[in-house]
């Protein structure tokens, strides 16, 4: 991020242009403001999520992600299938010679799968996302939730167990927005109409949406 008198705050970085991962998709102009610079941003972000990971994490365009923020991703789950949930395979690693060997020890019961962000979501300071979630486009998460289950479109949520505390708008003008898509526009479309973006005039978003 640049200031107007040029100063650079190195904290706050577009999220794809420094992560380079395998199991990640980071759509254009998500940004994370941690309080301090990182060496890499994908490891704190997701520290469980490996090159070998089964699962994905997906984050859509436009999203605020603030300090401190951690998506625990499938991979750190335990083995609960059994009488002990010690990862017994994780300190015999060095004994395992080939990808597939390494693949083997992520085929547990009861997998969460994919981890997948929407559009337009902001991720207040500190929260956790578990593993498996789905959070809908245009939801806000508040500082410090614990988000365990999934969180549908446009729906603020907080607390440890996260809990829906209300809906941003009503039915009709979510189905609407969903319609819109107003991240998926062209840039140019998108810079020339920002005031309708953040304003909330449904009417004159959907008449730009229909030019």
């Amino acid at each position: 991020m640049v200031l107007a008198d040029g100063t650079e705050i190195r904290s706050v970085v577009q999220l794809n242009q420094v992560i380079d991962h395998p199991r990640m998709e980071i759509g254009d102009f998500t940004y994370f403001g941690h309080l301090e610079e990182l060496d890499d941003y994908a490891g704190f972000l997701a520290p469980f999520l490996f090159p070998l990971s089964p699962e994905r994490l997906v984050i859509g365009k436009f999203c605020q992600i603030a300090h401190g923020v951690r998506l625990i991703t499938s991979s750190a789950n335990h083995n609960m299938s059994g009488f002990s949930t010690y990862p017994f395979n994780n300190f015999t690693m060095h004994e395992r010679t080939t990808p597939e060997d390494i693949q083997a020890m992520f085929d547990i019961p009861g997998r969460k799968g994919d981890t997948v962000i929407g559009n337009d979501v902001w991720i207040g300071m500190e929260a956790v996302v578990m593993p498996g979630v789905t959070i809908g486009d245009g939801a806000i998460i508040g500082a410090r939730s614990v988000v365990a289950k999934d969180v549908a479109p446009y729906t603020i949520v907080a607390g440890n167990p996260a809990q829906c505390v209300k809906r941003r708008f009503d039915e009709e003008t979510i189905q609407v927005l969903l319609e819109i898509c107003w991240w998926n526009w062209p840039v140019e479309r998108i810079e020339a109409n920002v005031d309708a973006i953040v304003g909330c005039d449904l009417d004159a978003l959907k008449q730009i949406d229909q030019a």
